[in-house]
């Protein structure tokens, strides 16, 4: 690798190499330092317990990324790649001994749902036939969206709180509970606004192109990328913490895929002090912890059509999800947690030997969190499987704190690139030149906490990108010298 480059990015998750690749895609050489000892950020997989098992030790399931208008255009199949699609994307399981499921086809979920089936198929119908569309302008930052008419039909949905929306569209358990778990993941309490739009943009997602997994592991789509970029002229120099970009070797440009304390104590001087103290005021959001499992053998849901299905939410109904996620908001640790599940050994058999199975499993915490949810997670995943502690050979956690320490971006355990409310979305809407841009023209952001913020789509980068190369500020061949002032 050359000693410098038109442009160096730090961090190689998806955005940092999203980033990287559309820069080498237009001529310009770049660099990507990675402290770690594999690049891919969250995208990355290990042997986390037994011999022979795969783990994913942050992201799993992939629907954003199978949707990623940039990672699509990759063609990242030929560079060792494949998604694998369960036959059904999320189980809910109920108290009862059944199970919600969403699946790709909208019929075939909506007949799952009873009573609600018709509301469902008439609001998730022209919706879905939106979804390339919604997808384009719900991963662009504010103010770049470019078809009014699909947002018109999706937006005053998605302003809703899931609790308000879910109540008055759906009569029953079963929708009421699909859409409340699917708007857990915004890690916001669901009477909170803006929450229905994550709910209904998983489910849109999922109908349109599926939750997949990656075969072999989450890896191999950071592998994927890293090689993307490599064929473009790009590399990636591992195990390479930047602690000042003054260590660095001359470019014209600097890249943070690192959350935005990261961008402050790195750039040091070469921001102003005031957008210093503005990135280290950056809400990060609550946490998570984390089990990985290695199992003699299948979970034995209650529901057995929740064996059919890469993603599992447990946490019962409507009301009991949202007092869990209440609580996390509220800085306590639920005695029964909203977990999500992902069983990706039950479809690839890569990921586990012969007959045994691998199992990921979290749930949501107050940032920092030093509790031990273990029990806790188990209890719930006995609740809808009994027997399930009788299936473990080994477990390995991951508190806040360790997830962190892996993965200096997930501050406080915090996965998601930062609290995305109306809040938030009005701070990148008002950031001015760009929400990718600082007061010092060589530096840009591209992290997850910039827009169009968390998930495994690679945009914020890409977009960092296109922002750069808009401006014309780097032109292949120009440097600088970092050590000195800026």
């Amino acid at each position: 690798m050359a000693d410098s480059a038109d442009v160096i990015i730090i961090g190689s998750g998806p955005n940092g190499l999203a980033a990287a690749i559309r820069l080498a895609q237009s001529e310009r050489t770049v660099a990507v330092y990675e402290a770690a000892s594999v690049a891919g950020g969250g995208a990355r997989s290990a042997a986390l317990t037994l011999p022979e098992f795969i783990h994913d030790p942050f992201a799993a399931v992939f629907p954003v990324a199978a949707a990623s208008p940039f990672f699509r255009s990759l063609q990242l199949e030929d560079h060792g790649l494949n998604w694998i699609d369960p036959p059904a994307l999320l189980a809910h399981p109920l108290d009862d001994g059944t199970a919600v499921m969403l699946y790709r086809s909208v019929e075939q979920t909506a007949a799952g749902l009873g009573s609600d089936g018709a509301v469902y198929l008439e609001m998730m119908q022209p919706l879905v036939a939106d979804a390339a569309l919604l997808v384009q302008d719900l991963l662009a930052p504010p103010g770049a969206q470019r078809h009014p008419l699909a947002l018109a039909r999706f937006g005053p949905h998605a302003v809703r709180s899931a609790a308000g929306f879910a109540c008055s569209h759906f009569h029953a358990d079963e929708a009421r509970a699909l859409l409340a778990g699917n708007a857990a993941h915004s890690f916001l309490p669901l009477d909170a606004p803006l929450t229905a739009g994550f709910a209904l943009f998983l489910a849109i997602l999922g109908h349109a192109v599926g939750w997949p997994i990656a075969k072999g592991g989450a890896g191999n789509l950071g592998a994927a990328l890293v090689s993307k970029l490599q064929s473009l002229g790009g590399g990636v120099h591992v195990n390479h913490r930047v602690h000042t970009v003054s260590e660095l070797p001359p470019a014209a440009a600097i890249f943070f895929d690192t959350d935005p304390r990261q961008i402050a104590s790195i750039a040091g001087s070469h921001l102003s002090p005031r957008f210093r103290a503005r990135l280290r005021r950056h809400r990060y959001g609550p946490g998570v912890f984390k089990i990985d499992y290695a199992l003699d053998g299948p979970v034995p849901w209650v529901a057995a059509e929740c064996l059919t299905a890469g993603t599992v939410h447990l946490g019962g109904s409507l009301e009991a999800i949202a007092a869990s996620e209440s609580n996390v908001t509220r800085g306590r640790h639920p005695d029964r947690p909203f977990v999500i599940v992902s069983q990706p050994s039950l479809f690839d058999a890569t990921r586990a030997p012969a007959g045994r199975h691998s199992l990921w499993a979290y749930c949501h915490v107050p940032a920092g969190s030093t509790v031990d949810m273990t029990d806790r997670i188990e209890d719930q995943i006995e609740r809808f499987a009994p027997g399930f502690r009788d299936r473990i050979l080994d477990r390995h956690i991951m508190t806040p704190r360790d997830l962190e320490a892996a993965n200096a971006n997930l501050a406080g355990g915090a996965i998601n690139g930062g609290v995305q409310d109306f809040r938030a979305y009005l701070g990148w809407a008002l950031a001015r030149p760009s929400p990718y841009a600082t007061p010092n023209p060589a530096l840009f952001r591209c992290s997850a906490a910039t827009p169009p913020g968390g998930g495994v789509h690679g945009m914020a980068g890409w977009h960092a990108a296109e922002y750069m190369l808009r401006q014309q500020r780097v032109k292949p061949g120009r440097k600088r010298a970092w050590g000195a002032s800026v």
